[in-house]
């Protein structure tokens, strides 16, 4: 990219989008931001901030104007149905695009998969026949999800969740951030599926003692059996959304989520660690 580019950011109100946005302000690149509501939308100076919704396609085309690469943050699931269109119209535009995913999705697409990773997969298909340079960002989980907690630690310092002994390797919304930003503005990652992770492993167990350690209190994990996990956390969802997030758990008891090395590989920066994480967002949990 060159310092005349301009990136379009979308999901740039959220925890990764924002990282994205704060980022690419330390380059030469102009940055856009796609949001819903501009004008309640506060993001730093520097950011060009558009109008527009990934829902309806016809709202984009101020966003995409003179746009050299796309970082795509979609809705999945609840905007499955218009990721053909949004995808063209992008592609009739655009000549590069970073799409967030998730570690998961197989190389091949399979129609048959429900949920969040067969969302994703499904995407993904869709990216790959665009006619764009692509590249697939399939990042473990989000050590922010661990922020549906802050309620019941403010509250009684415990965390009543499913699956204690989940191992995951939990990545900070920074590293996704940074590699977003390489891939966006560097040459020869058209192509790549990246498995990005945290450095370590910690089951929920661990996470939540880690969070404690963080905050200064001590915090105690409650097992929820998966069926009153259903009825108390997950009341009024999708069943086969709910199926999905708790089998994907059960299994990563069976077999730990894996560690890889791209985030280091790609920026040069170990990944930040999970106790990391927690000290950055001691705010959220008091």
């Amino acid at each position: 990219m060159t310092e005349n580019s301009t990136i379009l950011v979308t999901g740039a109100t959220g925890r990764v989008g924002g990282q994205v946005v704060l980022q690419l302000l330390g380059t030469d690149v102009a940055v856009r931001a796609l949001t819903r509501n501009p004008d309640a939308t506060a993001l730093p100076d520097g950011v060009e901030v558009v109008g527009g919704d990934l829902s309806y396609t016809d709202t984009l085309d101020a966003a995409l104007d003179g746009v050299d690469a796309v970082f795509l943050v979609f809705p999945t699931l609840q905007a499955d149905h218009a990721a053909p269109t949004v995808i063209a119209k992008i592609a009739e535009r655009v000549g590069r695009i970073v799409y967030l995913s998730a570690a998961g999705v197989g190389e091949s697409p399979d129609e048959h998969v429900e949920g969040i990773i067969g969302s994703h997969a499904r995407l993904e298909h869709v990216v790959e026949q665009s006619g764009m340079e692509w590249t697939f960002l399939r990042p473990s989980g989000f050590a922010a999800n661990t922020l549906m907690w802050a309620d019941q630690i403010r509250a009684g310092n415990v965390v009543r969740w499913f699956y204690g002994a989940a191992t995951r390797s939990l990545i900070h919304e920074h590293d996704i951030g940074a590699v977003a930003v390489r891939t966006l503005i560097e040459e020869g990652h058209g192509g790549a599926r990246y498995h990005l992770t945290g450095p370590s492993q910690l089951t929920q167990i661990e996470q939540a003692h880690v969070i404690g350690e963080a905050i200064g209190r001590p915090v105690r994990f409650e097992e929820l059996a998966p069926e009153v996990a259903r009825q108390e956390i997950f009341a009024g969802m999708p069943a086969t959304l709910v199926d999905s997030i708790l089998n994907g758990h059960a299994d990563m008891v069976r077999q730990s989520e894996p560690v890889t090395s791209t985030v280091q590989d790609l920026t040069g920066a170990p990944a930040r660690t999970f106790h990391q994480w927690a000290i950055d967002h001691v705010s959220d949990f008091q």
